[in-house]
């Protein structure tokens, strides 16, 4: 497994708008502003086929559960190249969704654009906005990692969302996610 980790993105950065497909709702296309709710939005880049994103999947629909009915938006983008990795194309992703038990939007990046713009570099990399629409968390999900002892819990994340959700901010010292390079097109 490769190892990339996210480019971390500085704090108070805007967030970049985008406009996507979502996989779980094949009529809609999803905006920022379409997910985000009154405290912000959590946007999460992941795919189907990364073993580090395979690790935190239980996690993460457990993210999703715990926090859809907040006031903190959650969507997930997928901007890997279905070309090249076709388990990572939009039919592959809205039966991932379904049977990992994701209840946030996963969202199909095509050309990479909304990637760039945000700099994702990984998979998984984290992006918290606050309600205000500036970046207040970049990082990991927590520490564990694939083939290590440590249980997935979220803990990063977790606490840079309770931060938010009670009108504080997060903690500045935030360490990188690492996970699979985006597979770029060529």
């Amino acid at each position: 497994m490769s190892l990339t980790p996210s480019s971390m993105v500085a704090l108070g950065s805007p967030a970049p708008d985008f406009l996507l497909p979502d996989t779980t709702n094949e009529a809609a296309l999803t905006s920022f502003q379409d997910v985000k709710k009154s405290k912000g939005l959590l946007v999460m880049f992941i795919c189907n086929h990364c073993p580090y994103v395979k690790h935190l999947r239980q996690g993460l629909a457990q993210l999703g559960r715990d926090y859809g009915n907040s006031d903190l938006g959650l969507v997930a983008i997928n901007s890997n190249d279905a070309s090249s990795y076709p388990e990572d194309g939009p039919d592959a992703m809205a039966a991932e969704a379904v049977a990992a038990g994701y209840s946030f939007p996963y969202l199909f990046d095509e050309s990479q654009s909304v990637a760039r713009a945000f700099d994702a570099t990984c998979t998984p990399d984290f992006f918290l906005f606050d309600g205000l629409d500036m970046l207040v968390y970049r990082g990991q999900f927590d520490a564990s990692r694939p083939g290590d002892s440590v249980p997935v819990t979220g803990t990063d994340v977790r606490a840079a969302m309770d931060a938010l959700l009670a009108a504080s901010q997060p903690e500045k010292a935030q360490k990188p996610s690492v996970g699979c390079s985006i597979k770029w097109r060529r």
